[in-house]
């Protein structure tokens, strides 16, 4: 079977093409690697049945050829972080709302027989209920969180006007190996194990005692999978999450070292905590990898951030002033 994935090579994007082949497939990667990289997919190199292409998934009439023959799409590819979607919105508009229109119209004009949208729980911003279900109210703390949910309401759309079989799945706090290093502070155990590899304290937000959803990459990408499989799922939105909160502080103590306490971010939960029951009873997915087994196979791999930005309180300030300019009103 040929599959083509958007964001092939990101995070989350390379584990799915590695799925993809162990599963026996081949795989179409699109990528204009403005977050993603190719070291990512360097050890498919040589498989004949791996394709890459260098492009920007917005570019409708590139692309379109390159969606004849494959039966499934995973659209993972987006800009993500929260700072540049503030100062630049128009780069997120154009990557994350016109990227995604171009990869639909792909998938109908080629006739696709399955998609799967890589959603954000950002779209829901700072819920009222946990764990939070897909019927809890949208509020979009940031253009980030905006143009992901923009593109999932396209997605919905397409769904209902041409009929094309699609599934949102929201996902929440992946981590895992390759997980991303470049973008400005933001991404936890990205800046968390390059400090430790540099000897430096962990710069904690707040007091630490806020919890996230940290869901394991390969549950993740077994979800996205799973579902693709699934005929009962078309048109569905659904949670993807770990079925746990965990602490940052937690998250401390699992790699062991010293802690410096920076100011709290405005816009951000206290908490996220993804209800699984509709993703659960639709498809029979569970996640499977604990958070302190999925810490430990981050510290095994920790080498991959040797050379990841290095962030300091100083650094950090710099960096999200205007995070607090624009979200602390």
């Amino acid at each position: 079977m040929k599959t083509l994935v958007t964001g092939g090579c990101g995070f989350i994007g390379s584990h799915l093409v590695d799925r993809i082949v162990n599963d026996g497939h081949e795989v179409v990667i699109l990528d204009n690697l403005s977050s993603g990289s190719l070291r990512n997919i360097e050890h498919h190199k040589g498989n004949s049945k791996v394709t890459f292409h260098s492009v920007d998934i917005a570019d409708y009439e590139k692309i379109l050829p390159l969606f004849k023959d494959v039966v499934k799409v995973f659209h993972l590819a987006a800009l993500a972080d929260i700072v540049p979607s503030i100062e630049r919105p128009m780069n997120y508009h154009h990557s994350n709302v016109d990227g995604t229109i171009s990869v639909l119209e792909a998938c109908r004009h080629q006739k696709i027989q399955r998609v799967i949208y890589a959603a954000s729980s950002s779209c829901y911003g700072i819920p009222a209920k946990y764990p939070t279900p897909e019927t809890e109210a949208i509020s979009p703390q940031y253009p980030y969180a905006l143009t992901k949910y923009v593109g999932e309401e396209y997605c919905k759309h397409w769904h209902r006007v041409y009929d094309l079989n699609i599934t949102s799945l929201r996902f929440f706090n992946v981590y895992g190996p390759r997980a991303r290093t470049s973008g400005t502070y933001g991404a936890v155990f990205g800046v968390f194990l390059a400090q430790k590899l540099n000897g430096k304290p962990y710069t904690v937000v707040g007091d630490g005692k806020q919890t996230r959803d940290f869901t394991f990459v390969t549950d993740v990408v077994n979800a996205c999978v799973t579902t693709s499989n699934k005929d009962n799922c078309a048109g569905e939105i659904m949670n993807v999450g770990s079925g746990n909160t965990y602490s940052v502080n937690l998250l401390v103590e699992l790699l062991g070292g010293q802690i410096v306490y920076v100011p709290k971010r405005p816009g951000e939960p206290d908490c996220t905590f993804a209800d699984t029951s509709k993703i659960k009873e639709k498809t029979g997915w569970k996640p499977i990898v604990s958070f302190e087994e999925g810490v430990k196979i981050m510290l095994d791999n920790i080498d991959y951030w040797r050379e990841a930005p290095l962030w300091e309180p100083a650094s950090i300030a710099e960096a999200t002033k205007d995070w607090f300019k624009y979200l602390g009103k």
